[in-house]
């Protein structure tokens, strides 16, 4: 079947021997009036269903058919809350680990312009359950029907400039204009907390976010963008690369719909090549990764039209649901191998680069790219010529390595007063108790040695960047309310990337601490000057390098501001608290 036959004749995944069904939907024993045929499906392709429209739909199914479940979650910052769909040929409850059952999540509308996925799978479940798709039983299928709920209510027909199609559609911010796809670690918005509720939930073995590109032109409808494999190195990591990607790419092929790897270039040809993109935490699958699902992005190409998008769409998690029912034995193994190995580790890596050393090769179909004027600028201009296909191998490189690390604590010690840190601990499960006595503990403390904030605005913060520190071991007092956290847990790879300062997406890195770097208290100069003189007169080693200092450097010669600092720096006089990194390392031994 070529892809351009009708939606509603879908392809099922196993073979089934079913009739084939009306374009309208009715359940056994349902509504004889009740039709369920998408907004999209009643359209002329380049439609897309309204956030009511969407929400509408799944109830209406959920009150027909006792294998789809709709619950509400959380809250959003548009003031509605998530919808979580499941579809499964058995009840489910969600406290159950369900060992013997797949478990599958989607991720619809974080850009809500970027609306294939809504439609896609807003049909897929349809199928699912009224049986036009056989799914095995040990299948659980769940949904956010629209993650960005705000962003979906503000709808247009222009924000999207490089799209074709739909007519109209979301906006790619949320109620308070927050990118949710950069809010995974930093959770800035209610979004990013109902997300955590719905994912340690469903606690989901597969994960799906479905997305729209941007940037070069080329053959293919679909891309993918697997979690990176190097920075899971572990057996989740192993299997990502060597058996999950290459198996949906095979599948995928057989049915006419070959993918590609993310085409990671902006205003150049990919033929000479690409990266995978490094989906740090911020990033959904970045986040996921952190307890070992296997997550992948999947991206269609904003050029190709809207129907052939949502078709993609859909095939391709078809496909995911055949691996994932058929190989559930294995990624449940791969899962728990890769948790037991994160709870050994004792050193973490980070700082990942690309490695150049390692490359694979692409078939790669793209376009001619041709350099032309462009009219308005008078400046060259890169188009690509649909009229001129080509297949050409091209380098992908798709290793990334470690160019640090670090030893794991035993446990960190939050204070009690970092309770915004707290609450997204807590909101992720991480394992923790209360200190239970006010206590004297020898503890790994860390002083910021130096770091460079951001000169642009970025999702509502200023980050900070190239952090380094310098680490000491003290006796400090903690008190009885304060938080003990031990590594060895579940969540052990969530908290070494946001409690270590210089991690990627590391609650430092995102404001959290920026009190930390400003003086609170002063001093002033014919105050502090006589009190100078004596920690001079009293430390011969100290009066050495100042005068040494004054010599060495010129500007701090002529400035006494800046020689009156130096000194109040190292006197008793200087507050603890400036620079001192208020998350606390603690080692058994």
């Amino acid at each position: 079947m070529t892809r351009y036959l009708l939606l509603l004749f879908a392809l099922t995944l196993f073979s089934c021997g079913k009739e084939e069904s009306s374009d309208v939907f009715i359940p056994a024993g349902g509504d004889e009036g009740k039709e369920f045929i998408t907004p999209f499906e009643k359209g002329n392709g380049n439609q897309t269903a309204t956030y009511e429209e969407t929400i509408s739909f799944y109830q209406r199914l959920a009150d027909n058919f006792s294998t789809v479940k709709i619950e509400e979650i959380g809250i959003t910052d548009s003031g509605k809350p998530l919808h979580l769909i499941t579809y499964s040929k058995n009840a489910v409850d969600w406290e159950q680990p369900y060992e013997d059952r797949i478990k599958i999540l989607v991720n619809n509308g974080i850009h809500p312009g970027e609306s294939d996925g809504i439609d896609a799978t807003m049909m897929l479940i349809r199928d699912l359950a009224a049986g036009k798709i056989n799914a095995p039983e040990n299948l659980i299928f769940s949904t956010i029907a629209i993650y960005n709920v705000g962003g979906s209510l503000n709808r247009n027909s222009t924000s999207r400039t490089n799209q074709n199609g739909p007519e109209s559609y979301g906006f790619r911010g949320n109620a308070r204009n927050f990118d949710l796809n950069r809010d995974f670690i930093k959770a800035d918005t209610r979004n990013a907390f109902a997300f955590y509720e719905v994912f340690h939930k469903t606690y989901p073995d597969l994960f799906i976010d479905n997305h729209v590109s941007n940037g070069a032109d080329y053959q293919y409808v679909l891309t993918h963008l697997f979690s990176q494999h190097s920075k899971m190195p572990n057996p989740a990591g192993k299997y990502i690369k060597n058996k999950l990607q290459p198996q949906l790419e095979e599948r995928l092929k057989k049915r006419d719909w070959d993918i590609t790897p993310y085409v990671n270039v902006f205003g150049r040809t990919p033929d000479s090549g690409f990266s995978q993109f490094m989906d740090h935490p911020r990033y959904s699958t970045g986040y996921t990764s952190l307890w070992n699902t296997l997550g992948l992005m999947v991206e269609t190409h904003m050029l190709k039209p809207y129907k052939d998008r949502v078709e993609g769409t859909r095939v391709l998690m078809e496909e995911m649901i055949a691996l994932g029912t058929q190989n559930m034995e294995q990624i449940k193994k791969v899962r728990i191998a890769s948790l037991n190995k994160d709870k050994q580790l004792k050193r973490y890596p980070f700082n990942y680069v690309l490695d150049t050393t390692k490359v694979d090769s692409l078939d790669f179909k793209g376009f001619e790219g041709i350099i032309s004027k462009n009219d308005v600028t008078g400046n060259d201009l890169l188009t690509y010529d649909r009229t001129q296909p080509f297949t050409k191998k091209v380098p992908y490189f798709n290793y990334f390595k470690a160019s640090d690390s670090i030893k794991i604590p035993d446990y960190y010690i939050v204070p009690a007063g970092q309770w915004e840190v707290i609450d997204r601990l807590r909101a992720n499960k991480v394992q923790m108790e209360v200190v239970g006595k006010d206590s004297t503990l020898k503890v790994n403390s860390y002083k910021i040695k130096s770091y460079q904030t951001s000169r642009n605005a970025y999702e509502g913060h200023y980050p900070q960047n190239s952090v380094e520190v310098k680490e000491m071991v003290e006796r400090l007092r903690f008190r009885e309310s304060d938080i003990l956290i031990t590594t060895r847990q579940p969540a052990i790879r969530y908290i070494v990337e946001t409690l270590e300062p210089q991690m990627a997406d590391s609650f430092f890195k995102w404001n959290f601490f920026d009190t930390i770097l400003q003086q609170k208290e002063g001093f002033s100069t014919y105050v502090f000057e006589q009190t100078a003189k004596e920690l001079l007169k009293q430390s011969e080693s100290l009066k050495i390098e100042f005068d040494s200092l004054k010599k060495a450097d010129k500007e701090f010669a002529r400035s006494s501001y800046r020689q009156l600092e130096w000194l109040h720096k190292r006197s008793p006089n200087y507050e603890k608290a400036h620079l001192s990194y208020p998350i606390y390392r603690y080692f058994k031994n």
